[in-house]
């Protein structure tokens, strides 16, 4: 078992793509009607062949809750790793992307939180261990830097 699809709730899918592929630099994958809304999702030009990202309408009113609790909260809804943090706030501070949180040690990583304009906290991280780059510990960084 792994993971191909995983999805993050926004407000608006045209809003949505265009700041996750203009300003985030994703890439639009798949573009297929569904009903009043679209299979419409994004992935990392680097990896176009992996995980996908579903920009999923919150037309639903539990998801519209949930997206909005955790939000007024200030809790990300998902977590975006990078190769530098500090480098990625500087170039999406310049596109106008607002940041709730600065870059911040957190012991094993380093994180900055940003508003994804779609009804969204973001979290992007770096992992801080130098010597081992494995997978594992880039799935153990992300628990570790949501739980910081």
């Amino acid at each position: 078992m792994k993971i191909k699809l995983t999805s993050i709730l926004v407000d608006d899918q045209d809003k949505a793509l265009e700041f996750y592929t203009k300003v985030l630099g994703f890439v639009k994958k798949r573009d297929l009607p569904a009903g009043k809304y679209r299979w419409l999702t994004v992935v990392s030009p680097d990896d176009a062949d992996n995980v996908e990202l579903l920009l999923e309408p919150n037309d639903n009113a539990a998801a519209k809750w949930y997206q909005q609790s955790i939000f007024v909260q200030g809790v990300p809804f998902t977590a975006f790793m990078v190769v530098d943090v500090q480098q990625e706030y500087e170039r999406l501070k310049k596109l106008g992307v607002v940041f709730v949180q600065k870059p911040t040690n957190s012991g094993p990583t380093t994180k900055a939180i940003f508003n994804d304009t779609c009804g969204n906290f973001i979290q992007i991280y770096q992992s801080n261990r130098v010597a081992d780059t494995t997978e594992e510990n880039d799935i153990f960084d992300q628990l570790i830097s949501y739980l910081n």
